[in-house]
C-alpha cells in the first residue's frame, strides 16, 4: 500500500512543473545570449529582470508590473513546492521549524542594510538586491538544511553526538560566511575612512555562536538547530558590518529615532498576541492539538461533519490559540512593521517608494499613512485566515511556508528599510 503522506496532490504537481517551466526559460534565454542570439525572450529577461537588479546594485532601479507579477507567482508555486518536498523528507512542520527559519529573516535584511550602505566589493553586491537575496538566502538555508539532515539520518553516529556535530557544522558555514563576506567588505571598503577592527569581534562570536547558546536548542531537531545557528551567525556578521559603518559617519548622519517605533510597536503586538493566546495553545497541545490542523487522515469536509470531544475543544480555543502560534504572530508584526516604516521612510526621512503596487497605493491615499492603513488591514486578514483555515495533517508545512513567505514579503523590507534610514544611507 503506498503512502498517502509521500503523495503529490494536483496543485503540487502544477506548483513544481511551474518552477521547472520557469527555470527552463530563465536558463534557455540566458543560453541564448550566450550564443549571441538575438530574441525576444532573451531582451525580455534583461529588461524586465536583470537590468533592474543590476540596476540596484548602483543606485534604485526599483520594480515594474511585469517582475512584480512574476516574483508573486513564483513566490505562491515555490511555497507548494516546498511544502511538499519538506513532507516528503519527513521534515519537522511544526512552529518550532518558523523559528529555526527566522534568523534568516534577519539575515537577508541586515545583508540589504550592508549593500545599501555599499560596503560590499561589485563581485557580491548585486546578490543582496532583492529578489537576488532571497535566493541567496534560500541557498544558505538549503546547504544548512542538508548538512543538518545529512547528520541527522547518519546511523554512524549517535543521538548523543549529533547535536555536537551539527554544532560544528554550523560553525564551519558560520566561518564560511564570515570569509567570502568579510573580504568583500574589506575590498568595498578600501577606499573609504570605515574601521572594520569590530567585525572581527563580531565574527569571532558569530563562528562561536553554536557553543555559546548551545544549552538552549535542545528543543530544535538535528536540521532546526544547523539551519537556526547558521542564518544567526550570519545576522551577527552582517550587524558588526553596520555597527562599522555606524561608527564611521558622523553620528549627525544616523536618524536612530525610527528604531522605537518600527521595531518596538511589532514587538509589542507579537508579546501581546502570545499573551493573548498562550493558555488556549498549550491545552491544546496537552491534548495533541495545534489550532487549525486536523487530525492525521482526516480531510476538511469529514472534519466539518464529525463530532467528538476533540472537535469541539478545537473549535472552542482555536481562535485565542492561533494568536499564540509563531507562524501567526510574526506574520502579522512583519506587515505592521512593513507599513511603518515605509511610513516613516517616505513621510520624514524623503526616501521614495520602488515598489509599483505600493506606490499605487500610496498615491490613491494621497500618503504614505494609507500604505501603513492597509498593511494593518492585511495583518488582519493574515490573521483571520489562521483563525478559520484547517490544514489537513499532510498540509502543516503548507501552513507553515504560507506564513513565513508573509514574513519575507513583510518585515524582511520593513527592517531593511528602517536599517537603512538608520544609518542615512
Amino acid at each position: 500500500m503506498s503512502n498517502l503522506l509521500e503523495e503529490l496532490e494536483d496543485y503540487e504537481r502544477w506548483s513544481i512543473n511551474v518552477l521547472y517551466a520557469v527555470g527552463f526559460l530563465l536558463f534557455f534565454g540566458l543560453a541564448l545570449d550566450q550564443m549571441s542570439i538575438d530574441n525576444i525572450l532573451t531582451d525580455s529577461i534583461y529588461k524586465y529582470y536583470l537590468d533592474p537588479i543590476t540596476g540596484e546594485a548602483t543606485g534604485d532601479s526599483g520594480y515594474n508590473w511585469v517582475n512584480t507579477a512574476t516574483y508573486a507567482i513564483v513566490l505562491g508555486m515555490f511555497v507548494i513546492a516546498l511544502s511538499a518536498w519538506l513532507r516528503r523528507l519527513g521534515i519537522d512542520g511544526s512552529d518550532k521549524t518558523i523559528i529555526a527559519l527566522f534568523p534568516f529573516v534577519l539575515w537577508a535584511a541586515t545583508g540589504e542594510v550592508v549593500e545599501d550602505a555599499q560596503m560590499f566589493s561589485s563581485a557580491l553586491s548585486s546578490y543582496f538586491v532583492s529578489p537576488g537575496v532571497h535566493f541567496q538566502t534560500a541557498a544558505w538555508v538549503i546547504i544548512a538544511g542538508t548538512l543538518g539532515y545529512l547528520i541527522s539520518n547518519n546511523p554512524y553516529i549517535s543521538e548523543e553526538n549529533k547535536g555536537d556535530k551539527a554544532n560544528s557544522a554550523s560553525m564551519f558555514l558560520i566561518l564560511c560566511q564570515f570569509i567570502l563576506y568579510s573580504i568583500s567588505i574589506s575590498t568595498g571598503t578600501q577606499d573609504t575612512n570605515i574601521e572594520l577592527n569590530i567585525l572581527i569581534l563580531f565574527g569571532i562570536v558569530a563562528i562561536l555562536l553554536p557553543v555559546i547558546i548551545r544549552d538552549s536548542l535542545d528543543s530544535f531537531t538535528i536540521i532546526q538547530r544547523t539551519v537556526y545557528l547558521t542564518g544567526f551567525g550570519g545576522t551577527i556578521i552582517f550587524l558588526g558590518a553596520i555597527c562599522c559603518y555606524a561608527l564611521s559617519v558622523d553620528s549627525s548622519e544616523l536618524t536612530l529615532w525610527p528604531l522605537i517605533f518600527v521595531i518596538g510597536a511589532p514587538a509589542l503586538v507579537c508579546w501581546q498576541m502570545y499573551l493573548y493566546g498562550k493558555e488556549s495553545a498549550e491545552i491544546l497541545a496537552i491534548n495533541g492539538m495545534v489550532s487549525g490542523i486536523l487530525p492525521i487522515g482526516m480531510n476538511e469536509d469529514q472534519y466539518l461533519n464529525s463530532e467528538s470531544s476533540e472537535k469541539d475543544m478545537m473549535e472552542k480555543l482555536r481562535s485565542k490559540a492561533v494568536f499564540a502560534s509563531p507562524v501567526v504572530f510574526l506574520a502579522v508584526a512583519g506587515q505592521i512593521l512593513d507599513g511603518i516604516a515605509t511610513a516613516i521612510g517616505l513621510e520624514y526621512l524623503g526616501y521614495s517608494e520602488k515598489h509599483v503596487l505600493s506606490d499605487k497605493i500610496i498615491q490613491l491615499f494621497g500618503n504614505a499613512f494609507g500604505f501603513t492603513f492597509i498593511k494593518i488591514i492585511l495583518a488582519g486578514t493574515i490573521l483571520y485566515f489562521f483563525t478559520i483555515a484547517n490544514f489537513e495533517h499532510r498540509q502543516r508545512h503548507l501552513r507553515l511556508l504560507i506564513g513565513l513567505a508573509m514574513l519575507v514579503v513583510g518585515m524582511a523590507p520593513g527592517l531593511r528599510d528602517v536599517g537603512r534610514a538608520a544609518l542615512g544611507v
